[in-house]
């Protein structure tokens, strides 16, 4: 019987056309459309309550202007921004994307979290919701709006690059759970927010990395919430203080394990606020802060982190180094009514 004649198809003849790749399935264009579906739902929903915010402030040389982003989060006119947008403002604006202008005063901020309440003079205003930060995940859908470079209303969406970032305020604080993502930012960003799908507000931007591409930053929600009730209620965001400054200082290994301590380094007192909270305990210049209400100080930054507002007032046991004796005191933090400490304070 003869053989059987071997089918090949067209592109296995040498030198025949190559055929075209075939077109996607149906299921992978409608993921697109799910995803631009989910970005036009957000901007449409949060669009009209995103603000610009002009500045006009008076610095060495004469009068100042700058200019950010911000979000109203109720109907009666408050618009939450970042602190250094508004910083030494004389006079704000906020402008609208239906075209209109408001005046708008500056109702509180909080430096060590780069945040601040703007008061704006209308009613019944757009307005977005606070969302929670808690339950993000890398890699989620988020979408940012705001007046980068003076383009109003621009839009820009990617992902949730990392949780849990930290960064430096310009107060010396160190700013915790900062959300990371690959949002297109840009100068003029600053203070708009960062959205989940839902339309939440679960960010507030307010940094990127100079030259890098798809690195920025965001206050998380969750502290945002805790500064605006801070801010409506006070004015400022309270915090408990010792009176001191203090810096990094690593302790012997051999004396760590001597004394038994938990850290193989402290924060040395250098100098004392008189009256203050550490002055009236007995603390001076030139102890070490081992640990605060037995939670260990390695650092300065540990130190400001233990001073939340639950603490003023309230005694604490402060463990401390002088020369080689260890000692046990305690301590009443007291509401740091003067402001944020310096660097290196608390």
């Amino acid at each position: 019987m003869a053989a059987r004649p071997r089918l090949r198809r067209v592109n296995d003849v040498p030198g025949a056309p190559r055929t075209s790749a075939p077109p996607p399935p149906a299921g992978d264009r409608e993921l697109l459309d799910a995803y631009s579906e989910a970005v036009i739902a957000v901007v449409e929903r949060v669009g009209p309550a995103v603000a610009s915010v002009s500045v006009a402030a008076r610095r060495e040389g004469g009068p100042h202007g700058g200019s950010g982003s911000g979000v109203l989060f109720t109907p009666d006119g408050y618009l939450l921004t970042n602190a250094h947008v508004v910083r030494g403002a004389k006079r704000v604006g906020v402008a609208l994307t239906d075209g209109s202008t408001l005046e708008a005063s500056v109702a509180g901020t909080d430096e060590p979290t780069d945040l601040a309440v703007i008061a704006v003079d209308g009613s019944r205003l757009p307005y977005a919701e606070l969302g929670s930060s808690a339950k993000l995940r890398v890699g989620q859908l988020v979408v940012a709006i705001g007046n980068p470079l003076g383009f109003s209303s621009t839009v820009s969406a990617g992902v949730v690059s990392a949780l849990g970032r930290t960064m430096r305020a310009t107060s010396g604080r160190l700013m915790e759970g900062i959300i990371q993502s690959d949002v297109a930012l840009n100068p003029g960003n600053s203070g708009g927010p960062l959205l989940d799908t839902s339309g939440a507000v679960i960010g507030i931007n307010t940094a990127i990395i100079a030259f890098a591409q798809g690195i920025g930053f965001a206050i998380p929600a969750t502290t945002a919430d805790f500064v605006v009730s801070q801010l409506l209620q006070h004015g400022r965001v309270r915090r408990a203080r010792l009176g001191l400054s203090g810096g990094n200082r690593p302790i012997d290994r051999r004396l760590a394990r001597l004394l038994g301590l938990a850290s193989d380094s402290a924060v040395e007192i250098l100098s004392l606020t008189q009256p203050s909270a550490a002055s009236r305990a007995g603390l001076r210049a030139g102890d070490w802060l081992l640990a605060l209400d037995r939670e260990p100080t390695p650092s300065v930054d540990a130190l400001i982190h233990l001073l939340t507002s639950e603490r003023i007032g309230v005694p604490i046991e402060a463990t401390l180094l002088r020369g080689r004796e260890r000692l046990a005191v305690t301590v009443v933090p007291e509401a740091d009514d003067a402001g944020d400490p310096p660097q290196g304070g608390s």
